[in-house]
């Protein structure tokens, strides 16, 4: 039975930054007759009244407002039934537990955190309090990778053995990584941890396995002081809005014209001191532009992934190796940048192909199945299943919770250590004993 407006289950948002408002315009506009967005929280004041000025609009009523220290408040006042989480990776843990201890079941983006002991602290209070943990993979949901779940699980190349995985972000989406937060790992875990969690989530649900042993290599090459130098712009600022470098230096960004980072960031940077358009040379930089993987999975699989940040084109190869043959998938992406308009992660059209090549036969070419929407068509799939209680039941399990960020995570944690140490980390050493069911 539908809810009516008096059952409406009710949310809370934590974090009123770039990616938050895919949540907040699902709540309010497309589920809005079975979900009610009851409140605000941030560190942050200007963004939720920004975000309040949006939805009044649209004829949405504006929500209360609460700051960071204020979540307990906010949680007795507003009495969620479900928390979205969309705040910096590295404050996701604090939030999702605090939550799920305070009654509430949490959705929150990914990265799920950011290091183990996060990690299993998140496990542990999921267990203790009987609450759940929804991370939003919307990668899962997208036609193409949806259709390779499907191939794999056929049993048309029998049971794989390797995966190789190579993943492009080009020099406008990439470059953006090293102007934010992201830039420093203590925040996002690094890249490794904030964009590879989708892929490292993909590879464990394509083979319906959980990753035990990972090695990585890693450098920062490109998004570095000696790059600037190269390029001429020795000269340049810590940050785009006041950099004398601006008329020839292909990474400027003018955050004054584009509004959606305007008015979100440049207008109430203010309160907090957070600069949007930082340097993508900048020495302060402490993650890497370059990365190798290698990972063995608990029934035997090998992953070989790379991940490069300086592409001239965004996009994804991958092949699957099997006891019967080879599967291999290719996609370009649109490339965009965070708060700029563009829709992200929107595949680009004739440039998405999924081959079949069976031992002893020709290369068959697969018809891939399209969408529309951002990640490949992944996002309005995943609102639905995340907001709509009437939405029908999913075979393919494409939702995912904190087992699943959990893993996903910590190939990612796993990597990072692996860099550190010059050696293999074991998965099961960083979980230790906590509960993943």
């Amino acid at each position: 039975m539908a809810r009516t407006k008096k059952t409406k289950k009710r949310y809370v948002q934590v974090g009123i930054g770039g990616r938050s408002n895919m949540y907040t315009e699902a709540i309010t506009d497309r589920f809005k007759d079975i979900c009610q967005l009851v409140g605000f929280c941030d560190t942050n004041q200007g963004r939720m009244d920004l975000r309040n000025r949006e939805l009044e609009a649209k004829g949405v009523k504006p929500v209360k407002t609460y700051r960071a220290h204020q979540f307990d408040q906010m949680i007795a006042e507003c009495k969620p039934d479900v928390v979205v989480v969309t705040s910096m990776d590295v404050t996701h843990s604090d939030f999702i537990c605090r939550a799920m201890e305070l009654g509430c079941d949490v959705i929150t983006e990914k990265p799920m955190t950011t290091d183990e002991v996060r990690c299993r602290k998140i496990l542990e209070t999921a267990a203790r309090t009987k609450r759940q943990c929804v991370v939003t993979f919307n990668y899962r949901y997208a036609p193409p990778r949806t259709q390779l779940r499907e191939l794999i699980k056929s049993g048309v190349i029998g049971e794989v053995y390797s995966v190789d995985f190579c993943w492009l972000l080009d020099t406008r989406h990439g470059a953006d990584y090293f102007r934010r937060w992201h830039r420093r790992r203590e925040n996002s875990g690094s890249l490794l941890v904030h964009k590879s969690t989708h892929h490292f989530d993909l590879v464990n649900w394509w083979l319906d396995d959980v990753p035990d042993e990972v090695f990585c290599h890693a450098s920062r090459r490109f998004y570095t002081p000696q790059t600037a130098a190269r390029l001429g712009l020795q000269d340049r600022a810590e940050r785009c809005l006041v950099c004398p470098c601006k008329e020839r230096c292909k990474f400027f960004v003018d955050i004054t014209a584009k509004p959606g980072l305007k008015d979100l960031y440049l207008d109430n940077e203010q309160e907090d001191g957070y600069f949007r358009d930082r340097c993508v040379f900048s020495d302060q930089i402490n993650i890497w532009d370059n990365m190798s993987v290698s990972v063995r999975y608990k029934r035997g699989a090998i992953l070989s992934y790379l991940l490069h940040s300086y592409s001239p084109y965004e996009g994804y190869k991958i092949a699957f190796n099997g006891s019967k043959g080879r599967l291999e998938h290719a996609a370009c992406e649109n490339t965009y940048m965070s708060g700029d308009g563009t829709v992200p992660g929107e595949l680009v059209k004739k440039k998405v192909s999924i081959t079949l090549i069976p031992e002893f036969s020709m290369p068959k070419e697969i018809e891939v199945r399209t969408g529309t929407g951002g990640h490949g068509g992944g996002d309005p799939v995943l609102l639905a299943d995340l907001f709509d209680p009437n939405a029908p039941r999913d075979p393919l399990k494409r939702k995912a919770y904190q087992r699943d960020g959990a893993y996903s995570i910590l190939v990612g944690v796993a990597a990072y250590h692996s860099i550190d140490t010059g050696r293999a980390i074991c998965i099961p050493s960083l979980l230790g004993d906590a509960p993943l069911e």
